[in-house]
């Protein structure tokens, strides 16, 4: 039973869909992927360069080609071969036989008494002209006619005698190949098309032209053959086409008979070189496949990570994410994963950096806020005040909060623009040892009430360099000594010793400063460093700003170094703890 039509929209049953159409589908996905992925700026760029270099390639080989001038050369020796097999066989059949005596009996009948009788007139006649072309047009003919190769034959003034393409057997029709009359005459384009092609075809060959039947000493081989020299002659004609000719003395017993001229059809070395020339095509065509293949699949692997990597680093400066990430292509050995790592950090440094800001800047207004509290509260608290007693306990402390603002003011400024100035800032050499000698004597020679002093010592390990330098900033270099100098020195004791060591490494320098203070406590080691942190329960409220240790530590990562702190200890007896002699801080740093 079959499905019978609608009635009334008069359509049969859908047919099934075409698995055609599933295929054109894919081709068609397939087609936007190539265009919109692949061929980008870049990969175009790729193409085209490597298509280029192999069209200035192929254009040298085809210009430049050796073997039009080879073939040429091989052409003439192989017409010259052939000029002489020719001109001999031509001589041995040409020459007269002068042998052979023909009498004429009734001539003898009419003699008188007296006379004599010798050959005729008639027979000396044909000595005049030593070639028959009678009986040399059928040994040329048979020669020639295979070799597809024109053969002139002139006497010793140059006057054709023979002419192979006027040769024809008995009972045959000469026939000369005309255009058509109704044939067109050549348009613009290919007169133009042909001057092109004769004058690159040409080169500096000179211009052949067919000379008449009585001018065959006009042509250069065929007066030099004349000589008994055989010679050759490259022409081209009026269609670029090349013409070899040669010429050859057609001579017995060292007499010359006549010039044998052999000269090639027009294009017919042409037609080989074309030839030659459309195999190099074909390997250029195949080989520009392959390479547009080979350098969509090598754009591929560059010009696609390169846009992803461009879209996210566009992402990044959009901050679109809270966090973006780069994609990582370190895997891969080459200038793309290099490129991938190198965003990877700069990424992730930068966004370290915005975080370090943000967390900086709340710091900064917390402390801020702390004094700022204080002196407002003391400020409000002053016209309440009923004894001159409280009036100075409030001046006493709006005081200490207006240092404490400005000492917190001061060490903020120095630690916000302290990247920028490291960033800005050309490295140089710097000589540690002249360094600390100047640091550690300003320090010396600003007296203080505590009585501490400040030693300094140099050492050199084996292997070291003689010298202390290093590369960095001396400025800042002598901003963390004086700043682990003035906090050693804030924890010793009165008449305590702060002891400084600059030890000399293969890699670099390290810095010692140790004091004689009561230690750090263990939960603040991993503390110290950290911004507005203080514990100095010796000290009152306020004397620190807290950024000396942070801000040293933030110089030295600068300079590619670490710092770390911890205390000196002395092993105690049996069952003891080992006992805090002081805090040592170590700043270690590169050669640069």
């Amino acid at each position: 039973m079959t499905d019978a039509a609608d009635p009334i929209s008069g359509r049969g049953p859908e047919a099934p869909p075409k698995r055609g159409l599933g295929i054109l589908a894919t081709l068609r996905r397939v087609r936007r992927f190539v265009v919109f992925k692949s061929f980008s700026s870049l990969t175009k760029r790729i193409v085209l360069l490597n298509l280029a270099g192999l069209c200035a390639l192929v254009s040298g080989i085809l210009y430049l080609s050796e073997f039009r001038a080879g073939l040429i050369d091989a052409r003439v020796q192989s017409l010259l071969v052939q000029g002489e097999i020719i001109a001999g066989a031509i001589a041995a059949s040409a020459q007269v036989e002068t042998n052979a005596i023909t009498i004429d009996p009734e001539r003898l009948l009419e003699l008188q008494a007296g006379e004599s009788y010798g050959p005729s007139e008639e027979g000396f006649a044909p000595l005049e002209f030593p070639i028959n072309p009678e009986r040399v047009a059928p040994v040329l003919r048979r020669l020639v006619g295979p070799t597809r190769t024109r053969a002139r034959i002139y006497d010793r003034d140059g006057i054709m005698l023979l002419d192979s393409r006027s040769l024809y057997s008995k009972g045959e029709i000469l026939r000369f190949d005309l255009p058509p009359p109704t044939q067109p005459p050549p348009g613009l384009l290919e007169r133009a098309w042909r001057g092109a092609q004769s004058w690159l075809g040409r080169g500096d060959l000179p211009l052949y032209k067919e000379l008449g039947p009585q001018s065959g000493k006009e042509y250069p081989e065929v007066a030099s053959a004349a000589l008994g020299q055989k010679a050759s002659a490259v022409r081209v004609d009026d269609r670029g086409r090349v013409v070899v000719s040669v010429a050859v003395p057609i001579q017995r017993f060292r007499a010359i008979l006549g010039v044998l001229l052999l000269s090639t059809q027009g294009g017919e070395i042409d037609e080989a070189v074309e030839a030659e020339r459309f195999v190099i095509v074909r390997v250029f065509l195949v080989a520009a496949a392959v390479m547009v293949l080979l350098s969509i699949l090598l754009a591929g692997t560059i010009a696609d990570p390169v846009r992803k990597l461009a879209d996210a680093a566009e992402r990044v400066r959009r901050r679109i994410k809270t966090r973006v990430e780069i994609p990582d292509f370190t895997s891969r050995a080459d200038e793309i994963g290099h490129l991938s790592g190198a965003l990877r950090d700069m990424t992730s440094s930068l966004y370290n950096r915005i975080e370090a800001i943000e967390s900086f800047a709340a710091d900064v207004a917390h402390e801020l806020k702390n004094p700022l509290t204080s002196l407002r509260s003391a400020v409000e608290t002053l016209p309440l005040a009923k004894s001159d007693a409280s009036r100075g306990r409030l001046l006493e402390v709006i005081q200490h909060d207006v240092k404490r603002l400005d000492r917190l003011i001061s060490d903020i400024s120095d630690a916000s623009r302290l990247d920028a100035e490291l960033q800005r800032q050309e490295a140089a050499s710097v000589d540690l040892k002249q360094l600390l000698e100047m640091v550690v004597g300003m320090a010396q020679d600003v007296r203080k009430d505590d009585g501490v002093s400040v030693a300094l010592a140099f050492e050199r390990l084996p292997g070291a360099p003689a010298d202390f330098t290093i590369a960095g900033h001396a400025s800042r270099l002598g901003q963390v000594v004086d700043n682990l100098v003035s906090n050693a020195r804030s924890f010793s004791p009165e008449g305590g010793t702060v002891k400084v060591l600059c030890r000399r490494t293969k890699t670099g320098a390290e810095i010692i400063v140790d004091d004689e203070g009561p230690g750090i406590r263990p939960d603040a080691l991993s503390r110290i460093f950290e911004r507005f942190y203080t514990d100095r329960p010796h000290q009152g409220f306020g004397q620190n700003s807290g950024l000396g240790l942070s801000i040293s530590k933030q110089i030295v990562e600068a300079h590619a170094g670490h710092i770390w702190a911890e205390n000196r200890t002395q092993a105690g007896a049996s069952g003891e703890e080992p006992k805090v002699l002081g805090a040592r801080f170590i700043v270690r740093l590169p050669n640069g």
